[in-house]
């Protein structure tokens, strides 16, 4: 049973890195800010690169919305003899895209700098605390490898139960569904019988013979 699984190796772990940190005693704690500054740098860089991802999918858009604009001034200087107001509403379209992309453009651009220099200050402290903690880091190093191990082995863990749960909740619906599925057959099959039954009763004796 995965819920098993995962509880046995969360009561493994939590077993094995007691018995770890009872061994290396107070420089867990003093090297804990290093690692939580490295945890926090990784997330800043993570969120950086997502805010790269919008940044480019918004410039993008808006060079999209430009060319529109491009083909739609095109088609209202070719069609201005003929006064279709076709190729103005879609200039008019075209340019209110523009001002849309060209506001998120502008904003995920500024986003993208906040995120960057977070993801920078992150890092500076991160390379600060390496210095001022290197002794109390290398010494309860064993510690926080063990522990990101089993912290790795338990998310595979909990992504296996969370799939597991979801195609048994699917199996509950399909299941649930062709059980009412059979009932209505079998009251379908009900009613054809009763109606076929009564037909029959209430038919006189010889109504159907001719006089």
């Amino acid at each position: 049973d995965a819920r098993t699984a995962y509880r046995r190796i969360l009561s493994e772990s939590a077993r094995r890195l007691n018995a770890q940190g009872s061994q290396l005693g107070a420089c867990i704690d003093k090297a804990r800010p290093y690692y939580e500054a490295r945890r926090l740098a990784k997330e800043a860089q993570q969120e950086t690169q997502r805010a790269a991802l919008r940044y480019e999918r918004a410039v993008s858009t808006h060079n999209a919305a430009r060319e529109m604009v491009f083909v739609a001034e095109q088609g209202v200087v070719a069609d201005k003899n003929r006064l279709d107001p076709t190729w103005q509403e879609l200039l008019n379209h075209a340019t209110g895209k523009v001002n849309e992309a060209e506001e998120e453009r502008l904003r995920s651009e500024r986003e993208h700098q906040r995120v960057t220099r977070l993801c920078q200050q992150a890092e500076a402290k991160v390379q600060a605390l390496q210095k001022s903690l290197k002794r109390v880091i290398v010494k309860s190093k064993p510690y926080f490898e063990l522990k990101a191990q089993f912290n790795q082995i338990l998310e595979e863990h909990k992504a296996k139960v969370t799939a597991l749960e979801q195609l048994v909740a699917q199996a509950k619906t399909r299941y649930s569904v062709a059980l009412r599925n059979l009932e209505q057959i079998s009251e379908q099959i009900h009613a054809r019988r009763l109606q076929r039954l009564l037909g029959r009763r209430g038919s006189p004796v010889g109504a159907e013979a001719s006089p």
